[in-house]
C-alpha cells in the first residue's frame, strides 16, 4: 500500500459550520427554484440536531431516512451528522417487507419517509418528508428557529451511515460506514477539481454510495449540490446542467448512453464541467471515448464498492489508450487477485479483486458471520475487503475486470465470462443491450443464455443466437437468447441479473 496518510481526522458536520459562517450567502443547496445559502443550511441543521437531542436520540444511535431526493431529505441526514447520529439511506424501490426489515435491522429511532411510501415499520416514530402538515411533517418536528443543540464530539469510528445493499430476496446487508471512512473520501476532495465554486450536479438517489462520494466532497469544501427533480429526463438533465453552470456530475453508465444518444447532445452548453465521474456498472469502452470526445471536462472511473477496501481509478481523459480497464489503484490502496483457495495469483493470471485502504467499512451491521466472508487476510495479518469479481491486471498496473464470480458460467467444467459473451453479441447491430446469465443445464452443469433488448431491424432470436455461436468457442456457444423491451436495472443501472436467472424458463419443444 503507499504510504499516503491523511490529513488529521475532522467532522464534516463541523467543516460544514466553517462554511456557513465564512460565506452565509453563499449557496449551499439548491433544488428547482429553491436554494439555500449555507447560513441557512448551517441553521436547519442545528434544529434537526437540537431536536433530535430532545427526543433523546444519542450519538452513534440512527435515523432512517427514505424518500426521492429533496431538500428536506438532504437537510436531515446533515443535521443528523451534527448530533453524531448515524443515518440509514434506504431505497425507495425496496419491497415494504424489506424496508421495514431495515428500519428493524439499523435500530432507527425515527422514521423520515415521503409520506405515500408503504412502511410497515411498527414501534418507530414516522415523519413526512414531502409534507408541510405540521402534525406529521419534519418541519412541525425541527427544534424552534434558534435553537442551539449541545456539542458533540464526533469521533472517527462512530458510524456515519448504514447503507443497505441492493438485495433482490430477504433484508439486505446493512453495510456501515464510519465517520474516518467518509473523512477519507472528502480529505482528497482536490483531487477531484473540486473547490468553494464548485456545482454538483446529482441526479442518481441519496441513498446510495455511489451519489454520497461525489456530494460529501462538493459540501467539505464549501461548493453548492443541485439535486434534479423526478425522474432522469436525459433532454432535462443537460438543461439544467447548463442552467446552473454544473463543474461536476456523478453519473451511472445507462444514464450517460441515454445522454450520449440524444440527437441534440451537441446543443447544450456543458464547458463548466471540471471533471464527471462513473461508477456502480460497467462502463463500455465505446461510451467513454464517446464522453471523452463530446463532452468538455476531465472523466473518471471509479471501480470500488460500498464496502469500501480497495479502489481502482481510471482517469480517462489522461489514459485514452486504457479505456478497456478500470484505471490503477487509487494513491493509498492496496488491491490483491486471489485463488479460489484465498492465495494470490501470479503476475498476469486472473483472480478475486480484494481490496486494503482507510476507507473500509466496519462491518455488516449485526451479521459478524457475513462480515467474515466479506474479508481475506494476507500473511502478515492485514484485512482487505473481498469484492467478488474477477480480473487480472496489465503490465503497467492496469485492471481489466472480467466478471463477477457469482456470475461465471462453469460449463463442462470450463469457466465462461458472461462479459465476453456480450461483448461478441454487442458487435452486432441488432443488439442494443444484452446480458447473459448463466442456467442449470442437466449436460453441462450451466449454459450461457443471453437476454437482449433488440433494435428495430433485429433478426429473430434464433438467428442471432446462431451469429454469435458462429463466434464463440464451443464452451461459449449460447444455449438460447431471448429477447426482452428492457432489461431489469436497480435504481443506479446495475442489471439484476439474478432476475433474469430466476425468472428463466426453457421453452418446451
Amino acid at each position: 500500500m503507499t504510504n499516503n496518510p491523511l490529513p488529521p481526522f475532522r467532522a464534516i458536520a463541523d467543516m460544514l459550520r466553517e462554511h456557513a459562517r465564512a460565506r452565509p450567502g453563499a449557496p449551499a443547496l439548491r433544488q428547482g427554484a429553491r436554494t439555500l445559502s449555507w447560513g441557512e443550511l448551517d441553521a436547519l441543521m442545528e434544529r434537526v440536531a437540537a431536536a433530535l437531542q430532545r427526543d433523546g436520540v444519542q450519538p452513534t444511535q440512527s435515523i432512517a431516512l427514505c424518500g426521492s431526493n429533496s431538500l428536506a431529505y438532504a437537510v436531515l441526514f446533515l443535521g443528523a451528522l451534527r448530533a453524531g447520529v448515524a443515518v440509514a439511506p434506504l431505497q425507495v424501490g425496496a419491497l415494504p417487507q424489506q424496508l421495514a426489515g431495515m428500519v428493524a435491522d439499523a435500530g432507527a429511532k425515527l422514521l423520515f419517509a415521503d409520506k405515500g411510501l408503504d412502511i410497515p415499520a411498527s414501534g418507530v416514530r414516522r415523519l413526512d418528508l414531502d409534507t408541510v402538515d405540521t402534525a406529521t411533517s419534519w418541519q412541525g418536528w425541527l427544534a424552534p428557529e434558534g435553537k442551539q443543540p449541545q456539542p458533540v464530539d464526533t469521533q472517527p469510528q462512530w458510524p456515519f451511515n448504514i447503507i443497505y445493499s441492493s438485495g433482490t430476496t430477504g433484508t439486505p446487508k446493512g453495510i456501515v460506514q464510519a465517520h474516518a471512512m467518509r473523512w477519507a473520501h472528502v480529505a482528497r476532495a482536490a483531487a477531484g477539481g473540486y473547490g468553494p465554486d464548485s456545482v454538483a450536479l446529482i441526479a442518481t438517489s441519496l441513498c446510495s454510495n455511489t451519489t454520497l462520494v461525489c456530494v460529501f466532497p462538493a459540501l467539505s469544501v464549501g461548493g453548492c449540490v443541485v439535486l434534479s427533480e423526478g425522474r432522469f429526463d436525459p433532454s432535462a438533465y443537460l438543461a439544467l446542467a447548463q442552467r446552473v453552470r454544473a463543474t461536476h456530475a456523478m453519473l451511472v453508465p445507462v444514464q450517460y448512453q441515454r445522454l450520449m444518444a440524444l440527437p441534440d447532445f451537441d446543443r447544450y452548453d456543458l464547458s463548466s464541467f471540471v471533471m464527471k465521474f462513473c461508477t456502480s456498472a460497467p462502463f463500455l469502452r465505446p461510451l467513454k471515448a464517446d464522453v471523452l470526445a463530446r463532452w468538455p471536462g476531465g472523466l473518471i472511473e471509479y471501480y470500488g464498492m460500498t464496502e469500501g477496501g480497495g479502489t481502482c481509478m481510471l482517469e480517462a481523459h489522461n489514459f485514452p489508450d486504457k479505456l478497456h480497464t478500470v484505471g490503477k489503484p487509487a494513491e493509498g490502496h492496496d488491491i490483491r487477485l486471489i485463488d479460489e483457495d484465498g492465495r494470490e495469483v501470479a503476475p498476469g493470471e486472473v483472480g478475486e479483486v480484494v481490496g486494503r485502504s482507510v476507507s473500509m467499512m466496519t462491518g455488516y451491521h449485526n451479521q459478524p458471520g457475513k462480515t467474515r466472508e466479506a474479508e481475506w487476510f494476507d500473511a502478515e495479518g492485514n484485512r482487505y475487503i473481498r469484492t467478488g469479481d474477477v480480473g487480472r491486471f496489465d503490465t503497467e498496473g492496469f485492471l481489466t475486470l472480467m466478471d463477477r464470480r457469482k456470475d461465471m458460467v462453469i460449463s463442462g467444467g470450463f469457466n465462461v465470462y458472461p462479459s465476453d459473451l456480450e461483448g461478441v453479441l454487442r458487435g452486432h447491430p441488432g443488439v442494443a443491450d444484452v446480458a447473459v446469465v448463466g442456467v442449470p443445464s442437466a449436460e453441462w452443469g450451466e449454459s450461457p443464455v443471453a437476454f437482449v433488448v433488440p433494435t428495430a431491424d433485429a433478426p429473430d432470436a434464433a438467428a442471432l443466437r446462431a451469429w454469435a455461436n458462429e463466434r464463440l468457442g464451443k464452451s461459449q456457444r449460447l444455449a438460447d437468447v431471448r429477447y426482452l423491451g428492457e432489461l431489469p436495472r436497480s435504481d443506479i443501472g446495475k442489471v439484476l441479473k439474478r432476475q433474469l436467472r430466476d425468472g428463466y424458463a426453457p421453452q418446451k419443444a
